[in-house]
């Protein structure tokens, strides 16, 4: 039980650092959070490498003057392998209720993040927006 409170936790902070990261515009830290082959389900486009997202993030969001705000943040490290469309994973699957805010703080929409995290990175984000 402890070893999956601890692993939940890590998990927890390194998807906290991915929002920050981008918050900040810190790419190159954004970049250490990723491994090398991540992919990123978005509701628009499915963007694939870490240089791709990278540079996505960098330089193609429509808007960059936003903050995300987390209201929760849910861990799991059961080791089962595989998730519901059939990706394998190592078991540590972080999901993150929150909201884009624009540059005055205004919500512009709720998301959910679904991060499966291999190895401490960030393999895998299936993004969700309502």
């Amino acid at each position: 039980m402890a070893r999956t409170y601890v692993v939940a936790r890590m998990g927890e902070t390194t998807v906290r650092d991915y929002y920050e990261a981008i918050d900040a515009g810190d790419y190159e830290r954004f970049a250490d959070l990723l491994a090398s082959d991540v992919v990123h389900d978005r509701p628009d486009r499915t963007i694939e490498g870490k240089e791709t997202l990278v540079g996505f993030m960098r330089d193609d969001r429509p808007d960059k003057d936003t903050s995300h705000e987390v209201c929760r943040v849910f861990g799991s490290s059961d080791g089962s392998g595989k998730d519901c469309v059939g990706s394998d994973s190592d078991g540590n699957t972080v999901a993150v209720e929150g909201r884009l805010l624009d540059s005055a703080g205004e919500p512009l929409f709720e998301f959910a993040d679904a991060f499966d995290l291999e190895s401490g990175r960030i393999a895998r984000i299936r993004t969700y927006t309502r």
